[in-house]
């Protein structure tokens, strides 16, 4: 029981010495340059959100980049994750045709404008500062190497992601 006690106060411990760490912490720096049309982005959560920086039309079937109207240098060993906003689809009509779209560090330029790759699934029009996108910074690591092996050495789930079947057996 004692020892049950010093390993709980040792993980409170650890605990608070982590939260006053991250108190601590700076925020990192993100350079942004803000096109003609362009909204500022809004933080909502862990994504901020992003909106058209021009009026755009579409038909029903129709496949166009929306621009967002901002260029972005994220801190090194970060890329921007942008996915459409959950009340795109139903609100605007459209979808992001690339389901996620993946902003690689090294777009970062003056000229280098994010935009969101749309689907119409009807006829409409997306006026400029109507927010469809969010975006979040994640960090990735560039010094992973592969190890290839006969076996993991661990248990199989046994299926594929929540419908337990085999991952051939979906795919027929």
């Amino acid at each position: 029981m004692r020892q049950g006690v010093r390993a709980a106060k040792q993980e409170q411990r650890l605990l608070h010495e982590g939260v006053q760490e991250q108190a601590e912490r700076k925020p990192m720096k993100a350079k942004i340059k803000y096109h003609d049309g362009a909204s500022r982005i809004e933080r909502h959560g862990a994504m901020w959100d992003m909106a058209a920086s021009e009026t755009v039309t579409l038909k029903k079937g129709e496949v166009r980049i929306i621009p967002l109207g901002v260029s972005m240098k994220l801190p090194s060993g970060f890329m921007g994750v942008l996915v459409p906003r959950s009340s795109t689809c139903l609100k605007h009509g459209i979808m992001m045709a690339n389901s996620v779209g993946i902003i690689e560090n090294d777009y970062s330029g003056d000229g280098d404008v994010w935009g969101f790759v749309a689907y119409a699934i009807r006829d409409t029009v997306i006026e400029q500062g109507t927010r469809i996108a969010q975006f979040m910074p994640v960090m990735y690591a560039d010094d992973i190497e592969f190890e290839e092996v006969d076996s993991m050495g661990c248990a199989d789930r046994g299926g594929y992601g929540s419908t337990g079947v085999s991952a051939g057996s979906v795919a027929k």
